[in-house]
């Protein structure tokens, strides 16, 4: 039996991440002694600790000691130094070096990363923080479970601290009254597709699942069958695949349909709840203390609710409130709802008596014509939480007004308590979120699908060309803000480009109307091939096959930017001199001739342009290239608005093009559809269009040309 105490206040990350991933117990002592026991034997020092757990982990690799010792080095330095100028050195040579690795040394983890990684969790220099290959590497290892763990354990004892000093732990310290096997739950509604709202919410809550040593429950809140599909169900199942995020189970609340009726009629029972037919025509499962809205025929309940007026039903007798509540459940009284009797005038109006169970006669997509009322939300969720053991419901703040309901529902029920974390709500400019709207968006035919590139949903941003790596770590830089912004796409974009650059493979399009035929006087009298690295700064990506002839084709903005007798480069080739060009009728280039001039030095030369050879060994490929604009034009809709008068008028815009004819390598896999066509931008593969067109949906690099609304 192996046991690492460690000291809270000088907590040492490597040894702890090291020894998790041996199995080895981990104790947080204030006592300030490191101290390994292991073989009946104590090791002293976090050097001595480490090398000996280093060796039990066989993490020396053959060839590797020298290397593994010198980024040990790196971070002996980091931790003592306060010389701005040598921090800067070390953390440029890290991102160099990291720039197309996963680890430092091979292709395997080793104990150079563990104690490098443990130095700057202990040791944070401000110039870390910037995006870079170096800060990718350092998110994947925290992505690893031994790190997790690591991380979960400091976590703990800091709150454990905290709680001591009747202090809040905020996102830095994890979640309130955490200890190790935390449950969260992910409960989307299946009546839309998953959007990039919801991949904050799941992935937060598989985070800290992650962190605690727990685990995420997936449950779908079907409890309107007006609304929900099997469809979106096994969607919803595909996306959390898609953003490689698996529930320890899937679960529904119509599971607990029985359980929760039941638990209704406890609540009459003991006074707390109330038959009610008072007119509810306005939606009002979601009031909160919002006033309401100005426009709009308002109804009594909501009338009541806000001005603190009593129901006149809500004085009736425990019997008179069975009977109602059971004519509900036969089908015989779609006029009257349940209400919690919790206040009619509590400040917070989220608590004026919420209606808990209605009445819905459309056949339900599991339990078919079984039940005629169905729970709220506001009423299942905390039921359901508590039933399945969830420790913490994690939910966006726009509920923060029922939390208290959340938590009377429980105490009321007096069933097992659930604790609460809030988080910011992500909205983005230009960004329609509401499934209702986008719905309206797939049925007015303003889009192809949910999968659309122009939509929010996971899948859309991903078949925009966003990773799932780059959503992750965006969504964790959100920390624990509260405030309500408009986030603005830039930012995700360029971290997503950071992620991309290093491994995408650079091809060659020119767009087919603004071809220029070239001549070259002094070219090869046959075509030929050479092998050129399909990304010059990083091998591994592959080799892709160049074709040179006397034949060529260039852009229209480049051969009009020529002038007779100047020297360009033509990349991957050399330099050629402009000999003549003919103009159109328009004053556009028609053709050109150029020598090649390959003595000529491409440090010289201003203008260095892709081109393509004509050869009918290897014919250049069809391609379809697609950009997109936002799909309404205004940053914000605000209450009120009508969408459809904010509706971006063209959206989609589409070139042909010829591309090398390396791209027909480009596959289906999602680690291989991105590429760059240099010169252009990157672009995601998205299958083959009309005539066999192989077509590809430009990616936003975060940049605000790409990014501006083009309407």
């Amino acid at each position: 039996m192996a046991t690492l105490t460690v000291p809270q206040n000088n907590y040492p990350f490597a040894c702890v991440a090291l020894a998790l991933g041996l199995d080895i117990t981990v104790n947080v002592d204030s006592n300030p002694l490191l101290v390994l026991n292991i073989d009946g034997v104590q090791v002293h020092g976090e050097s001595d600790i480490i090398q000996t757990i280093s060796t039990k982990r066989y993490l020396s690799a053959d060839g590797s000691s020298a290397k593994i010792s010198l980024y040990k080095d790196m971070a002996t330095t980091l931790s003592t130094t306060s010389d701005v100028h040598e921090i800067n050195r070390i953390l440029g040579e890290l991102d160099h070096h990291l720039a197309f690795r996963t680890f430092l040394v091979s292709h395997d983890i080793s104990e150079g990363d563990y104690v490098l990684w443990g130095c700057l969790k202990g040791y944070r220099p401000s110039q870390k923080q910037r995006m870079c290959p170096f800060t990718r590497w350092l998110n994947h290892l925290d992505s690893l479970p031994h790190f997790w763990r690591a991380m979960a354990i400091l976590v703990d004892a800091k709150a454990n601290a905290i709680r001591a000093n009747k202090s809040a732990a905020g996102f830095s310290l994890g979640l309130p009254n955490a200890e190790s096997g935390v449950v969260t739950r992910f409960p989307p509604e299946p009546s839309g597709y998953l959007h990039i709202g919801h991949a904050k919410a799941v992935m937060l809550n598989h985070y800290f699942a992650n962190m605690y040593n727990g685990k995420l429950l997936i449950r779908f809140d079907d409890t309107n069958p007006s609304k929900e599909k099997v469809e979106f169900e096994d969607t919803i199942l595909e996306d959390l695949h898609l953003l490689n995020v698996v529930g320890e189970s899937v679960s529904h609340t119509s599971d607990y349909f029985g359980q929760l009726h039941a638990y209704a009629k406890q609540l009459i029972k003991e006074g707390k709840a109330y038959a009610d037919d008072t007119d509810a025509t306005t939606p009002l499962v979601h009031a909160c203390s919002c006033p309401p809205k100005s426009h709009g025929k308002l109804s009594q309940m909501a009338h009541e609710r806000f001005h603190g007026i009593p129901s006149s039903k809500r004085d009736e007798s425990t019997e008179t409130n069975l009977r109602r509540f059971e004519e509900m459940t036969a089908g015989k009284g779609a006029k009257w709802c349940l209400r919690a009797r919790i206040s009619v005038d509590d400040p917070n109006k989220a608590m004026r008596d919420p209606v808990i169970y209605r009445c819905n006669s459309t056949p339900h997509h599991r339990t078919g014509d079984a039940w005629k009322v169905y729970p709220t939300y506001d009423f299942a969720c905390p039921v359901v939480d508590s039933l399945e053991g969830v420790t913490h419901a994690l939910r966006t703040n726009e509920y923060r007004d029922r939390n208290p309901q959340y938590q009377w529902m429980i105490q009321a029920l007096r069933i097992r308590r659930v604790e609460i974390w809030d988080f910011r709500r992500l909205n983005f400019i230009y960004t329609v979120l509401s499934k209702r709207k986008l719905q309206q968006f797939v049925d007015k035919g303003l889009v192809r699908g949910w999968d659309d590139p122009r939509f929010p949903t996971v899948r859309g941003i991903i078949r925009r060309g966003l990773t799932v790596e780059a959503l992750q770590q965006f969504m964790l830089q959100q920390g624990p803000s509260q405030a309500v912004l408009s986030l603005e796409w830039d930012s995700l974009w360029a971290l997503n480009k950071k992620i991309i650059d290093p491994k995408a493979p650079r091809f060659w399009a020119i767009v087919e109307d603004k071809r220029v035929p070239v001549h070259v006087r002094n070219g090869p009298a046959e075509s030929y091939t050479k092998p050129f690295p399909k990304h010059k700064k990083n091998p591994d990506v592959g080799e892709k096959v160049t074709t040179y002839s006397n034949d060529l084709i260039v852009e229209q903005v480049d051969a009009a930017s020529f002038e007779e007798g100047e020297e360009i480069t033509l990349m991957d080739w050399g330099n050629a001199i402009v000999r003549s060009r003919t103009l159109a009728a328009d004053g556009s280039v028609a053709s050109l001739i150029v020598d090649l001039y390959l003595e000529g030095d491409f440090k010289t030369t201003k203008k260095k342009i892709t081109w393509l050879a004509q050869s009918a060994a290897r014919a250049l490929v069809h391609v379809t290239l697609l950009d997109y604009d936002y799909i309404i034009t205004k940053k914000k809709l605000e209450d009120g608005d009508n969408w459809e008068d904010f509706v971006t008028p063209e959206t989609e815009f589409r070139e042909e093009a010829l591309a090398d004819a390396n791209v027909v390598d480009v596959t289906q896999d999602e680690a291989e559809r991105i590429v760059q066509f240099e010169r252009k931008g990157y672009y995601r593969f998205d299958g083959r269009g009309a005539e066999g067109r192989l077509e590809f949906i430009r990616i936003p690099d975060g940049r605000a040309a790409s990014l501006a609304s083009k309407a």
